[in-house]
């Protein structure tokens, strides 16, 4: 029996986030029985339980602000090593999503090795190019991915671009990475369009059907809000552009509002969030198109549900949107005024193009980053991984 532990997520039932949905797939679409999966959760309590057919370990941790994830990661990190001991357990593996905890890193990968367990390491995106971090916190992300990287056996990127990242900046590690991507959910949406909920969510923000622009996405800069809200103000549309995010009356929000006077225009409505998740698909089945400004990371799911789900696409040229998108979506870069001549251009596509860029889309997904095909992945990958022993002599670890 392959034991693989997967730290990093804040756990399941998953509720919201790409590494929770990411563990829920992984767990409740599992094919090989020869893999049981030992997942830590965040929690206010060490109970176990079991979900997925997955043993489930809560981890207690208390909030002491932006350094609680790390705090999470080390705890959870600990209670592998303590089961994996007190278990015996053999042929194990620690899976770890993020790099979060590089400067404790070394001292655990050695216990580890002397348990002959792997370490996995996902990078996921570059958190330490995010614009809500100050100098110092970006200095200590990139500085514990570097040694995140060092202390792994292995590092799984979901991107083709932050493979090629981790290769040509830790060089010097002789890092081996392995690509295997995120994954989508392909299916429609179980929702009808007569859907009460549905109805009364169109209602309450005076949205029509097909009528309207989605932005999906983290209220963040680097998701160019700013540039996108901008652009959509210069067009010529009638059309609406329905923001689903997180937002926050924050400083950010506030510079938004200064910056682009978005209040002024009908046009532009923030939604708040939407966490049912088939009523957030049938709201992408029934967008007109989907923008997509995100700038920093890997393969990000609300991309992938939007290829998806929605027929046209229309993304920020950047390699990893690129990577994903190919020939299922529109590009647009952030020079002045383009995105603005783009969605007026868009609603003068014939339907054949239309429906070439949603086929393309849908069979991208299908083809490359469906679930079926990443847990395959996952799965071969973890019953087939180098042994410590081999995996140490290609790099040692200081």
């Amino acid at each position: 029996m392959k034991h693989v532990f997967i730290i990093g997520s804040k756990g399941l039932p998953a509720n919201y986030g790409g590494f929770e949905t990411f563990v829920e797939n992984l767990t409740k679409k599992k094919v090989n029985e020869n893999i049981f999966y030992h997942i830590s959760c965040m929690s206010d309590n060490n109970r176990e339980f079991n979900y997925n057919n997955a043993r489930c370990f809560n981890v207690k941790v208390h909030n002491i602000g932006s350094a609680k994830a790390v705090l999470y990661d080390i705890l959870s990190l600990k209670r592998c090593i303590e089961f994996i001991r007190l278990n015996k357990l053999e042929d194990c593996i620690v899976y770890i999503l993020a790099c979060r905890i590089g400067p404790f890193m070394s001292v655990y990968k050695r216990q580890l090795k002397k348990l002959g367990v792997n370490v996995f390491v996902n990078p996921d995106g570059h958190e330490w190019k995010r614009s809500k971090w100050n100098s110092i916190v970006k200095k200590y992300w990139k500085l514990s991915e570097r040694l995140m990287i060092k202390n792994s056996d292995l590092v799984i990127c979901d991107s083709k671009g932050i493979e090629s990242y981790i290769q040509k900046d830790y060089y010097k590690y002789n890092p081996k990475t392995h690509f295997i991507a995120y994954g989508a959910d392909v299916e429609k949406s179980n929702i009808e369009s007569d859907d009460q909920s549905l109805k009364n969510w169109y209602e309450k923000y005076n949205i029509i059907p097909y009528n309207y622009y989605l932005i999906v996405g983290r209220f963040v800069p680097e998701n160019n809000y700013e540039f996108v809200i901008k652009e959509f103000m210069n067009s010529n549309t009638k059309k609406d552009l329905v923001i689903i995010s997180n937002v926050e009356e924050n400083d950010f929000y506030l510079k938004l509002l200064k910056d682009t006077h978005f209040n002024k225009d009908k046009r532009i409505k923030f939604v708040g969030t939407v966490y049912q998740k088939e009523l957030l698909k049938k709201i992408r089945e029934q967008a007109f198109a989907y923008i997509h400004g995100h700038e920093v990371g890997g393969t990000n799911p609300s991309l992938l549900e939007a290829l998806a789900s929605t027929r046209i696409n229309i993304l920020l040229d950047v390699v990893f949107n690129r990577e994903v998108g190919e020939n299922g979506a529109i590009y647009f870069s952030k020079k002045y005024n383009e995105l603005a001549r783009l969605i007026d251009k868009t609603e003068k596509l014939s339907h054949e193009y239309i429906n070439k860029l949603n086929s393309n889309a849908k069979l991208r997904i299908l083809e490359e980053y469906s679930w079926k095909k990443i847990i395959k992945q996952y799965e071969n990958l973890f019953l087939n991984n180098l042994t410590v022993q081999e995996s140490e002599k290609q790099k040692p670890i200081n």
